[in-house]
């Protein structure tokens, strides 16, 4: 009896030796062919490198970010605003001019008085700081014709840039000399020498002459020439000739 139950439990420990040798084959032999497979899926990868390394890109987003583009271009262009040519500029004089002190080429500087506007919005707000320069500047002569002065504007700052620009001259002017003026000055010296005669026969009219070409001279130099004064805060009307892009 004995030597049965061994035989039974030298046969079950066989049996079971049999089956783990197997599994561990089994198990062995799939790390194997895992090991082999591995480089095939490493050549299948280098045979498609743009699958491994890039997915595609959908056509949808690929859209999307064109549109994206043109807006954002859309953008920055609509940020450049233009004063069209005929925009009227109103300014204020910042400092005096005049015609007996400035010279054709003497610039000055000015402020915006009145805001400019393009499509509903402030573009250029009031106080806007412009520069500009004399064109003419010329007192009248001494018995004839007008003083004049004459100012254009140049360029303007906003938020820290300079915008060149071209514009309209505006200009003063004195009035005409009247033909009273005129006869009280040049007349002076006829006037002497007939009070003269009247007064000494032909010596006093002599003295009388020269009384009256000095009266006359002085005349002149109280009332010939005329000079135009332009005080600081006189406001100018200019024009645009040419557009202006201003960065909003």
């Amino acid at each position: 009896m004995k030597s049965v139950i061994w035989s039974l439990t030298i046969l079950s420990m066989s049996a079971l030796m049999l089956v783990s040798c197997s599994t561990n084959s089994s198990t062995s032999q799939s790390e194997t062919k895992k090991e082999l497979a591995k480089p095939e899926q490493a050549q299948e990868k280098l045979e498609r490198p743009e699958q491994a390394l890039v997915k595609p890109e959908k056509p949808e987003r690929a859209q999307e970010k064109k549109v994206e583009a043109a807006t954002g271009l859309s953008k920055l262009i609509s940020h450049e605003t233009e004063l069209p040519p005929g925009t009227v500029l109103r300014v204020r004089l910042d400092e005096a001019l005049s015609t007996a002190r400035n010279r054709a080429g003497d610039t000055f500087a000015a402020s915006l008085d009145q805001p400019v506007t393009v499509n509903g919005k402030v573009l250029l707000p009031n106080g806007t700081k412009f520069t500009g320069h004399v064109t003419t500047a010329e007192s009248s002569g001494r018995l004839e014709g007008r003083g004049v002065l004459g100012i254009t504007l140049d360029s303007f700052e906003l938020n820290g840039e300079r915008y060149p620009i071209s514009s309209t001259l505006d200009t003063k002017t004195t009035a005409a000399h009247k033909k009273r003026n005129i006869e009280l000055i040049g007349g002076g010296a006829g006037l002497g020498a007939l009070i003269g005669g009247l007064a000494g026969g032909g010596k006093g009219a002599a003295i009388g002459v020269g009384a009256g070409a000095a009266a006359g001279t002085a005349g002149a130099a109280a009332t010939g020439k005329r000079v135009v004064e332009v005080p600081a805060e006189t406001v100018f009307t200019f024009t645009l000739k040419t557009g202006v892009k201003v960065k909003a």
